[in-house]
């Protein structure tokens, strides 16, 4: 059992938990995921790892209620207990495994999407850890539902929030926001963009004709989290990936995102996978097509 050490509200319908969970906190790195359950007969979640404290054993993760496994966990308290909490999944963000110095050169800058602050938030704060100043735009509906604010102003270089209707900080989507920052002279080596999947594709397609290089992290559409379901099957440039084995993060220029919001709507229903499983083949389930993940 992996017990919530602390469980707060931060917007309507989000919520932020620590959980104690040492040998995840001890290895998990920015860019990477968990899955959490919450008893025996509970949905499998996949969710971004949002920081974590690896003295303290705890592991930080956001939860936004979308569904009923999700509102059940956003009742939880300080003091319960998930029944599975594993990890560290996926893949580290790229610049993990670079050299600091040479990041230190580098001029990036991070863009999120409502609850993609989350997983926005240990990359820039482990950037700021080691002296690396970047660039934060974050944009949500209103004032109310941006999150991880003040955190987020202790670790970046500058911080952007954007509102849809205006009311705060910049009046309008995040990708104005990018063309006025770029606008006014700003030069960026590298966008890392994390947000619902119309932002990120629209982020791209601005970011493409910018010549601004952008990673974007899949994780909207896991859903088993270990590749066997095949739910995050995606078109990167011509080669079939998975976001949970594969990344979730991956070029955003390269990423068909048409056809990864098309595929996430067809993969909710029963008759939808029977199509997919007849369009895709082997490539249908992880690569092999013989896991019997529709069954």
């Amino acid at each position: 059992m992996y017990k919530i050490m602390k469980a707060e509200k931060l917007a309507d319908k989000i919520f932020l938990m620590d959980v104690h969970a040492p040998r995840v906190a001890s290895h998990c790195q920015p860019g990477q995921f968990v899955i959490v359950k919450m008893d025996e007969k509970g949905e499998r979640i996949p969710l971004t790892i949002c920081d974590y404290d690896r003295e303290a054993g705890t592991i930080t993760i956001v939860v936004q209620e979308v569904g009923a496994s999700t509102t059940k966990m956003g009742n939880l308290k300080e003091g319960d207990c998930f029944r599975d909490f594993a990890g560290p999944l996926g893949c580290a963000s790229e610049f993990v495994h670079e050299d600091v110095e040479t990041l230190k050169n580098k001029k990036m800058l991070f863009v999120a999407g409502g609850v993609g602050a989350a997983p926005v938030y240990p990359q820039v704060k482990w950037l700021h850890e080691r002296g690396i100043k970047a660039d934060v735009i974050v944009g949500a509906k209103t004032k109310d539902m941006l999150i991880l604010e003040d955190e987020m102003k202790a670790v970046a270089g500058n911080y952007y929030p954007c509102t849809d209707d205006g009311t705060y900080g910049h009046a309008g989507m995040v990708t104005t926001m990018v063309e006025e920052l770029v606008n006014k002279g700003n030069k960026y080596d590298v966008c890392i963009a994390i947000g619902p999947m119309i932002m990120m594709k629209f982020v791209c397609l601005l970011t493409k004709k910018l010549e601004i290089p952008t990673i974007v992290s899949m994780n909207p559409i896991m859903v088993d989290g270990t590749g066997m379901c095949g739910a995050c099957r995606l078109q990167v440039g011509d080669e079939i990936k998975f976001a949970c084995v594969d990344g979730p993060e991956f070029d955003g220029h390269l990423v068909d995102f048409d056809q990864a919001m098309k595929r996430s709507q067809t993969y909710k229903t029963a008759e939808g996978r029977a199509m997919l499983k007849v369009l895709e083949g082997d490539t249908h389930h992880g690569g092999c097509g013989h896991c019997g993940g529709d069954e």
